[in-house]
């Protein structure tokens, strides 16, 4: 879903060419309706299975996008010359990062493409947000969350996620605290590189994020177009990129290259 920041979070659904003003629906009945069709995300030719949320599998094996250094980011291999696609990587991985704190279903670290902010936090349900470093590049970004990692998660709990707003921690601290306690790794990536490939982020305050969401469910069910084509219930609210329905919650992302129907009650 393409997102915009604001209070609450504005959430638009990309059917072909139309954009869906989802957030109109909620409260509303909707229904989504799996035509059976998969096209790649990255080429459009039909596939009988995703890969790696909306690829064919060519092209899962070949991109770049696809390869596990974009899970992993500390394995980072573009300076032994052995990407799978070089111009890519400079436009996508040799480009500034920011390693920030997060907070989702708790305090965890995370890194994103400078130019992924704030959407990469809408995504990741977070309420809270906060950059800590810059950097020049995703491999650094990776060594340092891997040093970071180690006083807090990198993985959001989806479901405690979507089950309600976490409690508000001062992410502030957390940072001041991390980096003192860590100070010597820290300090020693810095020192290996050139000054300005990385800088901490002294004079950054946490971003709120509010999500459009009229009520959490109690017990968190997954919905899955890979075992019913038919999926519909009153959207409750929307957050990171699930439908929050009365029926279960469905991760829109993952679904990506699905081709759907959609319909909303007196809107769509």
């Amino acid at each position: 879903m393409v997102t915009s920041l604001e209070s609450p979070v504005q959430y638009s659904l990309p059917l072909d060419d139309e954009l869906i003003q989802i957030n109109e629906c909620i409260g509303e009945k909707i229904s989504l309706h799996y035509t059976g069709e998969i096209h790649c995300i990255g080429c459009g030719r039909k596939t009988a299975k995703s890969y790696n949320q909306g690829y064919c599998y060519p092209c899962f094996q070949k991109l770049a996008c696809c390869d596990m250094c974009i899970m992993k980011p500390e394995t980072c291999h573009y300076d032994k010359g052995t990407c799978r696609e070089p111009d890519w990587a400079l436009q996508n991985c040799m480009q500034g990062h920011i390693v920030y704190l997060a907070n989702s279903s708790g305090v965890k670290v995370g890194i994103t493409r400078e130019t992924q902010i704030p959407a990469r936090w809408i995504d990741q349900g977070a309420s809270q947000a906060l950059p800590v470093f810059r950097v020049s590049s995703r491999l650094l970004s990776g060594k340092l969350e891997m040093v970071i990692k180690q006083q807090v998660s990198d993985r959001t709990d989806w479901r405690k996620m979507l089950r309600g707003k976490p409690e508000i921690v001062d992410l502030v601290a957390v940072r001041d605290e991390i980096t003192q306690v860590a100070y010597s790794e820290i300090d020693y990536i810095i020192n290996s590189h050139e000054k300005s490939d990385v800088s901490l982020l002294t004079a950054e305050i946490p971003v709120e994020i509010n999500f459009p969401v009229k009520n959490y469910p109690e017990k968190v069910k997954s919905l899955n177009f890979d075992k019913t084509t038919e999926i519909e219930g009153l959207l409750m609210g929307i957050k990171g990129q699930y439908l929050i329905l009365d029926t279960g919650v469905l991760n829109i992302r993952k679904f990506a290259g699905y081709r759907i129907r959609f319909s909303c009650e007196n809107k769509y």
